[in-house]
């Protein structure tokens, strides 16, 4: 085996890159060290053109083998892995957004990168996937246009430091307030995946600045091992315009094209319209310039929107820069079976998004190699049909887009969100986009607030987003917020932003140039809090605060809290105590935590009273405390008694009647009497109770 190994310091942890033939049949392969954490990325590229791709096909696989963790997982009927995790799909969609806007768009060979998680340590293999991909690909034939550099940067909470690429135990111990992943090369920022509570934009721009830092370490080693084992970029033949093509658009087109971009109509149906008319045309001249008179027609398009930004101060619908398309909100009203439900407009884009809240046993596990075993008691979902864009499709399943924009609306969302110990309940929100034009990610947020609110769901405040863009042409550049249509597609980046009024809880940023200057994305982000202010008024002028019942199609919940050495009093032999008091309450369901948490699920007055049931059960009679209670059987030895409320039972000893000396119980003492009575022990539920604590004259008379 023929290896060579580099290392370097990558924020204070060693990085090594292994390169070898163990895979020499792929274009470019690396295998990544960093702690315990071992990655092998390999990059190829076919031998020839896709003659029916009319886009970079370029796809990345991050998979995750069970071996890694060092365990047997899967199912008792499968134990080898199945389709990608969530985590590793959100992994892949990183890699993806990263390295793509660095390959020449023209290129039709399709590119794969497969990342392949060979052992998982406390260190993220995402990191060392994106990076691995960057050298993977520098060392290929395959052009590109890296490399570029990665990194995790985390926030303490309490102390305000920066913890740069902090271990799965730091960032589940719930003590940062910041994760922010930035990727980019020469100072410039091309990706962005953040998850917050609340903090500021200043807290985003230092830590993207730090990241910058960072990179350029990771961009010179990666420049440092390609001048030994680069090998020579493929060079490939660029998309050649026929001259009869230019001259027919510059001739009729180009004018027709400018007026129909500029008539301050939404999305992209007319442009549609025009491009079928212009590739129509340049057909009747030659058949076989019908795929290049397409992507032709889209980079004058482009062409024409980077123009009328920069150059006229115009946006194709009309609109301000700064200008956030009309809203509308509602908040509830659909159905009362559900729980809760919201309805969100901005401008062409619409959203509604339905609550169901749950019991525990609802929880969703989640058992990945990352978090092996875990819960999740909130959830969102985003759906996407096709007829939300106008056009026809699958319908049904979720895939990438779906996975990844839900995954960011319950991250935005997250920070809001009640504790179990105030809210009890499994939390689930599905977004359904009714119609796009634009960002339905952060429309989705929106709507998903509104359906919080509306279910009665005690969040601390209502989250909102925008997604915004800019043209840029060397060091010139225009922002533009709330991006439709046209600026989504041919725009230079989207820049979604959400947060409270309070700060920023999630951002996630993708681009088509090779890089996006910080002081661009300052800018950014000072517009995109001045738009989400005016949403969130939206909201808040709609339904300011939490309804203050929940829905009565929810299931009511309770939950109390015992002794962990009690719960096996509780669920009784074979589960006959609790299997009793569930089924003659008629409750739907108790659920009992190992931490002695018990949740009672089913309808109110069902709850109450299998709660009274379960709280008589478990009653701890604490020593000093006084109560009524009647004698139920008398021994020679002392008398029984059963406190008034029913809850439980004592002893009274014959010396614990009263002080002075009695020769019998019953002389004193007949079943039936009400007395008074201390608590005087209590042995694991064997409670001694005393009368002449409380009366000591007890029997004198």
């Amino acid at each position: 085996m023929e290896k060579t190994s580099f290392t370097t310091d990558f924020a204070g942890q060693t990085l090594t890159a292994e390169l070898s033939d163990l895979t020499e049949q792929a274009g470019g392969s690396v295998m990544l060290y960093c702690g315990d954490t071992v990655v092998l990325v390999t990059a190829v590229m076919n031998d020839t053109a896709d003659p029916n791709v009319h886009y970079l096909p370029l796809s990345v696989e991050f998979e995750e083998k069970f071996y890694a963790a060092g365990a047997i997982l899967g199912s008792r009927f499968q134990r080898r892995e199945g389709r990608p995790s969530e985590e590793a799909v959100l992994s892949a969609r990183m890699i993806d957004r990263t390295i793509r806007p660095l390959f020449d768009q023209s290129l039709r060979h399709s590119v794969q990168i497969v990342v392949t998680v060979i052992a998982m340590g406390e260190m993220d293999p995402d990191v060392l996937g994106i990076i691995g991909a960057s050298l993977a690909l520098s060392v290929s034939p395959i052009p590109w246009q890296g490399p570029v550099g990665a990194v995790r940067i985390g926030r303490e909470r309490h102390t305000n430091t920066l913890i740069f690429n902090p271990t799965y135990q730091e960032r589940t111990a719930k003590n940062l307030d910041l994760e922010l992943l930035a990727c980019g090369q020469a100072g410039t920022i091309n990706m962005i995946e953040t998850a917050a509570y609340e903090v500021s934009e200043d807290t985003i721009v230092e830590a993207l600045m730090r990241a910058t830092d960072i990179h350029h370490t990771l961009e010179a080693w990666q420049r440092e091992i390609t001048t030994t084992h680069s090998v020579p970029k493929q060079i490939l033949p660029k998309l050649n315009i026929p001259t009869e093509i230019e001259t027919l658009f510059d001739a009729t087109w180009h004018t027709r094209l400018h007026t129909t971009l500029f008539n301050k109509t939404p999305g992209k149906r007319h442009l549609l319209a025009l491009k079928q008319e212009f590739t129509a045309a340049a057909a009747a001249q030659n058949e076989a310039w019908i795929q290049i008179a397409n992507e032709f027609f889209e980079t004058k398009i482009n062409e024409l929107l980077h123009q009328g930004a920069l150059n006229e101060g115009r946006r194709a619908d009309g609109r301000g820069f700064t200008t956030v398309r009309s809203l509308y909100a509602q908040a509830g009203g659909v159905s009362p079976v559900l729980h809760g439900s919201g309805i969100f407009y901005r401008g062409g884009t619409h959203i509604f998004s339905a609550l169901t809240l749950g019991g525990p046993d609802d929880s969703q596990t989640v058992d990945t190699i990352e978090t092996p075993d875990t819960t999740k008691r909130f959830f969102h979902h985003y759906n996407f049909p096709p007829f939300s864009v106008g056009e026809t499709g699958r319908v049904g399943g979720f895939n990438r887009r779906m996975i990844g924009h839900g995954a960011l609306a319950e991250k935005a969302l997250l920070p809001i969100i009640p504790t179990q110990s105030d809210f009890p309940y499994v939390i689930r929100v599905v977004s359904e986009t009714m119609a796009s034009n634009g960002s339905s990610s952060m429309g989705s947020v929106c709507a998903a607030s509104l359906a919080l609110l509306d279910g009665g769901v005690p969040i601390s405040r209502p989250v909102a987003g925008i997604a915004s863009g800019v043209m840029i042409d060397g060091d010139r550049y225009q922002l533009l917020t709330d991006i439709q249509g046209p600026e989504d597609e041919h725009g230079d980046m989207d820049f979604k932003v959400a947060g409270t009024e309070q700060g920023i809880t999630a951002i996630q940023m993708d681009v088509k140039v090779t890089g996006v200057r910080i002081e661009i994305l300052q800018d950014a982000l000072e517009a995109a809090r001045e738009a989400r202010l005016s949403i969130l008024k939206t909201i808040t002028d709609t339904i300011p605060t939490p309804r203050a019942n929940l829905s009565p199609h929810a299931p009511h919940i309770h939950q109390i809290q015992i002794d962990p050495s009690q719960i096996g009093l509780v669920i009784g032999s074979g589960g006959k105590t609790v299997n009793q008091i569930k089924d003659t309450h008629a409750v739907e369901e108790i659920s009992i935590e190992d931490d002695g948490s018990i949740f009672v699920i089913g309808t109110k007055d069902a709850v109450t009273a299998a709660v009274a049931a379960i709280e008589k059960l478990t009653k701890t009679y604490e020593v000093g405390e006084r109560y009524e209670a009647t004698i139920t059987s008398i021994t020679d030895f002392g008398a029984f008694a059963s406190f008034d409320n029913g809850d439980g039972e004592g002893l009274i000893h014959i010396s614990e009647i009263a002080i002075r000396h009695i020769e019998t119980v019953a002389s004193v003492l007949k079943i039936g009497d009400r007395v008074p009575v201390e608590v005087i022990k209590n042995n694991h539920g064997k409670i001694g109770l005393s009368i002449k604590a409380v009366e000591p004259d007890f029997g004198l008379t």
